[in-house]
């Protein structure tokens, strides 16, 4: 049924069942998704637009297959309090295209937070992700919201302190 090699380790004789040794993959059917909860106050936005691309992902999990939903859902608050470090405020531009001749819009980090702050970290978190239907998938697994309160309370999301991760 199994092949079975046998392995000849300091004389002795150790019989090994290939099926221990398999890459399992997971699949939609036995990926376990949870909710994790990240507060944003006093956080750099690549930092944490980094860490939270990661849990969407699934990376920090050890059945982390590429083209599988396996990530958490982040809920991430406090988005308003947000920090940029540097000129990046003034600096930093935001290129879009109407698509009509001579169309090309630009908005500086704080022109885009005046309009809605959440919007500077979905960016940076969607640019973190793949570029294709998976990515489009995985987006849908980020909620963020200017403030403190947030409407996930039901899901009992974890929440994860950025500082303390490795």
């Amino acid at each position: 049924m199994f092949n079975k090699f046998v392995i000849a380790a300091n004389a002795n004789l150790i019989s090994v069942d290939t099926l221990s040794y398999k890459t399992v993959s997971a699949n939609k059917a036995t990926v376990t998704k949870e909710w994790v909860h990240i507060d944003a106050e006093g956080q750099s936005l690549g930092r944490l637009s980094s860490i939270a691309a990661q849990f969407i992902r699934g990376k920090r999990k050890p059945n982390f297959t590429p083209h599988v939903d396996c990530g958490d859902n982040v809920i991430i608050t406090n988005a308003s309090k947000i920090v940029l470090t540097g000129n990046k405020w003034s600096d930093k531009k935001y290129i879009r295209h109407t698509g009509y001749p001579g169309g090309q819009r630009s908005l500086s980090a704080q022109e885009m937070y005046d309009k809605d702050p959440t919007r500077l970290v979905e960016k940076a978190v969607k640019g973190m992700l793949p570029k294709n239907k998976l990515g489009a998938a995985l987006f849908r697994n980020l909620k963020v919201y200017a403030g403190a309160e947030h409407d996930n309370a039901a899901q009992k999301p974890k929440t994860i302190n950025i500082n303390e991760l490795v």
